[in-house]
């Protein structure tokens, strides 16, 4: 391999696996830990398929602190971790609050307590825009406030980012990034690789796409009633692969620039689309009719928000690639591919 080894937890995960991808041509050898809890292990051959290289990886829950470090010990010349592993459902974090902060809470500090033990100095740690919650403005930056958390989910982001900044000032050399997404849809333009929810999906995206496979019977757009030019939320939808391109521009920024502290970006397009958009853009670049309906507002929805990602592009040079249409078109053709 390329002698550049980086871990990566939760690797086998929907955004997880396209950064392995993305990894791998990039030219470093990602090392996946995962448990297989919201993935499938034949998406590591899928993996392979498309890049051409198996990525290692090893069946590891962690959670658990001592297989964590069995595993991490192996791997001392590790340039940095990519940290995925988490549950990531807001409607099933307010269910089942102890599984959020056990896993989302739990496996970073297991993942930090490793890598102090092993010398790991670089971390680029998956965040979300949940962290900014009913925000002021529509359109925020990495300077707008964080907001008190509206779920359990939400809550368990916030905190990794205070524990990561902690540990930054804490633990000497260590350098991070939180990447805080906005809303990942698409899916490997192979069809190899893409989302692949377990149960009744959570996203709007695999809804729709099973909605129009014929899995779900109907969609339901949740409120009509919001401040927005159609009634329907609005926001900030990235293609999966230019996300996973941001995760290999933040481990290079980490390592090139030998960064000692814990920055944050935005990751997202800039752009808001609705709801009522998606589905019409949708049906119209797969030139098919969807079922939906319009249903009551869902709890803890706020009305828009999106992303501004000059930092981003400034400090990585990254920007977006992939158009909307582009991951309307591939998360389509990944759904009709699935089990086959």
């Amino acid at each position: 391999m390329h002698g550049k080894t980086v871990l990566v937890t939760g690797g086998a995960g929907y955004i997880g696996s396209h950064t392995v991808v993305e990894l791998i041509n990039a030219g470093y050898d990602p090392i996946i830990l995962d448990d297989f809890r919201n993935s499938q292990p034949w998406i590591i051959d899928r993996i392979g398929e498309i890049t051409k290289i198996t990525p290692t990886f090893h069946k590891v829950d962690c959670q658990d602190e001592i297989a964590v470090k069995e595993v991490v010990k192996n791997y001392p010349n590790a340039i940095g971790l990519i940290h995925f592993a988490a549950d990531k459902a807001v409607g099933e974090s307010v269910e089942k609050p102890i599984q959020y902060y056990q896993n989302n809470i739990g496996t970073l500090c297991t993942v930090l307590s490793a890598m102090k033990s092993f010398g790991i100095k670089h971390l680029v740690f998956s965040s979300s825009c949940t962290v900014y919650g009913d925000a002021d403005t529509a359109i925020v930056t990495e300077e707008s406030p964080v907001k008190e958390a509206t779920s359990p989910y939400g809550d368990t982001k916030i905190t990794s980012e205070k524990i990561i900044k902690y540990n930054s000032d804490a633990v000497e050399d260590f350098g991070s990034t939180l990447l805080r997404y906005f809303n990942p849809i698409g899916a490997h333009p192979s069809s190899l690789i893409g989302e692949l929810p377990q149960g009744v999906p959570n996203n709007l995206m695999p809804y729709i796409t099973q909605t129009a496979k014929g899995i779900r019977e109907k969609l339901t757009v949740f409120g009509s009633d919001y401040d927005t030019p159609d009634g329907t939320n609005i926001r900030d939808y990235i293609h999966v692969m230019d996300l996973a391109k941001a995760h290999v521009k933040a481990l290079q920024y980490l390592t090139n620039t030998e960064c000692k502290s814990c920055v944050t970006f935005n990751l997202g397009t800039g752009k808001g689309t609705s709801v009522l958009e998606i589905i019409k853009a949708f049906e119209n670049v797969n030139q098919l009719k969807l079922n939906y309906e319009i249903g009551p507002r869902r709890e803890g929805d706020v009305a828009q928000i999106y992303a501004n990602a000059e930092k981003a592009k400034e400090v990585l040079d990254w920007t977006c690639e992939y158009t909307l249409n582009d991951a309307l078109k591939h998360s389509w053709e990944w759904e009709k591919g699935i089990g086959e």
